[in-house]
């Protein structure tokens, strides 16, 4: 068997263990478990926070309005989303209701903790050259510590548990900078930094 098939069948081993995973009281508001996606041979790997509402109802990672954002982005970068693995730190949706609006929330650190198995088997599985870690939850899960994304953004990070990390932005902070001229100034940036994680995985 491949390298490439060993890990495809072991993502797949792990997509429908973790369909079923009641480690934490998300799965029971969720719509459903919502695993990472992409290639087993992928080079890098991008983690974000959890899944939105959209992501929750489709079952797939990176599909709502910050996921066209990041879309975007990556091809301003030179980068294909169908050869990119793309997964979240929590597989389940939190949220608050408002009335027929379901609203983010962000996990907390025992919500972090234990959905992190999955986010270190898949790393496990793929082997990625680049880990990409998209804001400060993705950060926290990878690092198993707090970890500041402002002082550590578009630069690698060796962490102590031996995985090495890009740190930037998730790609929702765009959506909600107010003034537009900064909110340009912001998506350049995060092109900048796609650009960077291009050259550090050798694409």
């Amino acid at each position: 068997m491949s390298v490439a098939s060993a890990a495809e069948e072991k993502l797949d081993r792990l997509r429908h263990e973790a369909a079923d995973c009641r480690a934490c009281p998300l799965w029971a508001a969720a719509t459903q478990t919502v695993f990472g996606e992409g290639p087993a041979g992928a080079s890098i790997v991008f983690v974000g926070e959890q899944r939105g509402d959209q992501e929750d109802q489709i079952g797939r990672p990176f599909v709502g309005p910050a996921g066209k954002l990041f879309d975007r982005a990556l091809a301003e970068a030179g980068l294909d989303r169908r050869q990119v693995y793309v997964t979240n730190a929590v597989k389940h949706f939190k949220f608050a209701q408002r009335g027929k609006r379901r609203l983010h929330k962000r996990p907390n650190a025992g919500e972090i903790r234990v959905c992190r198995r999955w986010l270190f088997s898949e790393i496990e599985a793929l082997a990625p050259r680049v880990i990409v870690a998209l804001g400060a939850t993705a950060a926290q899960s990878l690092a198993e510590r707090p970890l500041p994304v402002g002082a550590n953004r578009g630069k690698i990070v060796e962490l102590p548990n031996g995985l090495r990390i890009f740190a930037t932005i998730h790609p929702s902070y765009l959506l909600r900078v107010p003034d537009e001229a900064a909110r340009h100034a912001e998506y350049d940036h995060f092109v900048k930094d796609m650009r960077a994680v291009r050259r550090l995985s050798g694409a």
